[in-house]
């Protein structure tokens, strides 16, 4: 049996997220979707680079950039889709649910000719 997500522990993160960015004012206004969309971008263009190059962070020292990189894109999604009134927690969980059915999700077909390799 395929493990289920708890979408409730997803959505209360979530909103502890979005209300810190609040108290801190970068809700104060209208957010341009686009800049959102692409701040979550450069962070995972941050994670590859820290990646690639093997580096610690800056911040965290004792963490490896990759994790960190990857907390903070995880982080603006996740602020993101509260500030839009979005349920990525309910989405996460069908798209999953989803992906279990996906024929071209399948190793055998994934190994074929052609098939997704990654």
């Amino acid at each position: 049996m395929s493990p289920t997500i708890d979408t409730s522990a997803i959505a209360a993160i979530q909103k502890a997220i979005h209300q810190q960015n609040c108290e801190a004012g970068w809700w104060n206004k209208p957010r341009n979707h686009g800049e959102l969309l692409m701040l979550i971008v450069s962070e995972i263009s941050e994670a590859m680079e820290g990646d690639r190059k093997g580096l610690m962070d800056d911040h965290l020292p004792h963490r490896p950039m990759i994790e960190v990189e990857l907390a903070d894109a995880v982080i603006r999604t996740l602020d993101m889709a509260a500030g839009l009134n979005l349920d990525v927690a309910g989405a996460m969980a069908e798209k999953l649910s989803y992906n279990r059915t996906r024929a071209d999700h399948l190793r055998e077909n994934r190994a074929k000719v052609g098939g997704k390799k990654y």
